[in-house]
């Protein structure tokens, strides 16, 4: 016969993970759709495609955009609208990635 298992415990590593996870806005769900739409202030998105509206982080990724559904049209840099210049946005609201919460 063996004796009774020995109950886990948490370890302190583990709860601090718990707690970051919990308290460290990512930027994702309900609370970052406004961020990576970049309606309200740009957000994630810094450049505008201004055939199609769509938005994409870096130059780069935007000639790939272009390349890809816009063959017939030269891709010209200087068309691109920078919403990070246009838009500005509220201080007061949380980044995403930013460590903090309202819950603490």
């Amino acid at each position: 016969m063996t004796g009774k298992a020995k109950p886990k415990k948490h370890t302190a590593k583990e709860i601090a993970a718990k707690v970051d996870a919990a308290t460290t806005n990512r930027g994702g769900g309900k609370a970052g759709l406004a961020d990576r739409s970049g309606h309200e202030k740009g957000g994630h998105a810094k450049l505008e495609c201004p055939h199609c509206k769509i938005t994409a982080p870096d130059i780069k990724t935007m000639q790939i955009h272009h390349d890809a559904r816009h063959p017939k049209v030269p891709f010209d840099e200087s068309k691109l609208s920078n919403l990070h210049s246009v838009l500005v946005g509220d201080s007061s609201k949380t980044k995403p990635g930013i460590r903090g919460s309202l819950k603490k």
